[in-house]
């Protein structure tokens, strides 16, 4: 297992934000012996002591808000002033609170007779153990509701495993955790390299994983955990689509693409990257949405109060940048590539939105998670033309639907291969619904009622009422 250390480039002006060393072998198993001794300590706390002390853990967080978002601008490129994640953390916690004693109870079942002898029957759920909560970089706060509230609250213990491009966000984590009175090894921070992550999982040292990133690391993550059979949730990409039909409100909708599209400059698991236009107005959504998107401005995170920052790196900018330029040698039509917007330079992590019209569904850029500030427009000649492309991908993480008729676009939206659907509103993580996807998207789902129970397994009760 290495030892190596890691160095935090920041996409802000290119320099080493942070050096951290990756834990040692020698950490690793401490860790886990301080897991595995609290494990059914913390399982045998009251549940109301159990929230307390995760409800005062997320208060904590709130405490240290600037200094979360402070590290966070500066490790991934938000704009500071969009920078803190502590309410949406604090708000899915306490909900996620309040409803775990009704989500974690006792479940009775018929009760009957067997051999003649009374028998009750019942289901409590039942913490698996340690889990390992691997967090992604792109919502590096938020996202610790269902990588460590929701495994916390029923019963389980979490070692956090943080992207290596926030890793002071697993640190602050861990001393907010120790400051709500969190006892030790219940929640802990590790700056595991992949190797020995991907070790760990072989060898079955955890009873979960709960992986929060590309398709890619989720497919790894399934191979290692297979072959100690550890349970795994994954929450992975997105190629989301949303549809506007001839009666959608343009008026409501463009500055709500645009932002589905452009905001945290297109780094989100749910971002719109596929738009779908009813052929009648196609041309009027063309032009607005070219008009809105002159309004944002790319800037450095700090200095200039900008709609959007750079990319969480270099490399992820010029991939987007290649892939437009793909799509454009394709016959896809570039409009806003004569406006030149400062930092937007080739080589460099800053990227301005831009728009394409006349995407094909074989394009690149219309199959491949982006991950970057592009819309990607099509015509369509109605309903089922619509419904046939937004479900032609391989993700199916969110897809929206726009129209003034709210039966038709509910049927619309039950047709949807995706886990969540909208209807006029797109792009947002709900923080009291269950989020996950279906097919490439992910396996599982956290989040809300639905997050607690994942968290749990089944444990079935047969009473027999006799006892001679």
């Amino acid at each position: 297992m290495s030892n190596a250390s890691f160095e935090v480039i920041s996409p802000v002006d290119g320099r080493v934000y942070a050096t951290r060393d990756y834990a040692s072998a020698g950490q690793i198993d401490e860790a886990l012996r301080l897991a595995n001794a609290a494990r059914i300590p913390w399982r045998q706390t009251p549940l109301a002591e159990r929230a307390r002390i995760v409800v005062d853990f997320v208060e904590q967080m709130g405490a240290r808000a600037d200094d979360l978002a402070e590290a966070l601008s500066w490790q991934m490129g938000r704009p500071r002033a969009q920078a803190d994640e502590t309410p949406r953390l604090i708000e899915s916690t306490r909900y996620a609170a309040e409803q775990a004693a009704a989500v974690l109870a006792e479940e009775a079942y018929p009760a009957g007779t067997v051999d003649g002898r009374q028998v009750r029957r019942f289901v409590r759920p039942w913490p698996g153990g340690v889990h390992l909560s691997i967090c992604a970089w792109n919502y590096p706060t938020a996202m610790l509701g269902s990588l460590v509230s929701d495994p916390l609250l029923t019963g389980n213990v979490v070692i956090l495993k943080h992207s290596p491009q926030t890793p002071l966000i697993a640190e602050i984590a861990a001393e907010a955790f120790a400051a709500a009175g969190g006892p030790q090894g219940v929640f802990q921070s590790l700056h595991l390299s992949h190797d020995s992550a991907e070790a760990l999982l072989s060898d079955g040292a955890f009873s979960t994983v709960n992986f929060i990133g590309s398709v890619a690391g989720g497919r790894r993550i399934s191979e290692m955990a297979a072959r100690s059979l550890t349970r795994v949730h994954l929450e992975l990409g997105g190629k989301d689509p949303t549809y506007i039909r001839s009666d959608a409100d343009l008026g409501l909708l463009v500055p709500q693409i645009a932002e589905g599209c452009f905001s945290n400059s297109g780094q989100s698991c749910c971002s719109v990257e596929r738009i779908y236009v009813h052929e009648s107005v196609h041309d009027r959504f063309v032009d607005a949405l070219r008009e809105e998107t002159l309004r944002w401005r790319v800037g450095h995170p700090f200095d200039d109060d900008p709609d959007i920052g750079p990319l969480w790196r270099e490399q992820a900018a010029d991939y987007v940048r290649a892939q437009i330029a793909a799509a454009e040698a394709s016959g896809a039509q570039r409009l806003l590539g004569d406006q030149r917007f400062g930092l937007d330079q080739p080589g460099s992590a800053y990227l301005a939105p831009e728009i394409l019209v006349g995407a094909e569904q074989g394009m690149g850029i219309m199959r491949d998670e982006l991950f970057g500030p592009v819309a990607c427009v099509a015509k369509v000649s109605g309903d089922e033309d619509a419904l046939t492309l937004m479900n032609d991908s391989p993700f199916g993480l969110t897809a929206s639907v726009w129209t003034e008729d709210l039966d038709a676009g509910v049927r619309l939206l039950e047709e949807l291969e995706a886990g969540t659907v909208y209807l006029n509103r797109c792009d947002h993580a709900d923080p009291y619904l269950p989020w996950g996807g279906v097919k490439q998207s992910g396996l599982g789902r956290n989040n809300g009622k639905a997050g607690l129970i994942a968290a749990t397994e089944a444990k079935s009760f047969h009473i027999n009422h006799a006892v001679s």
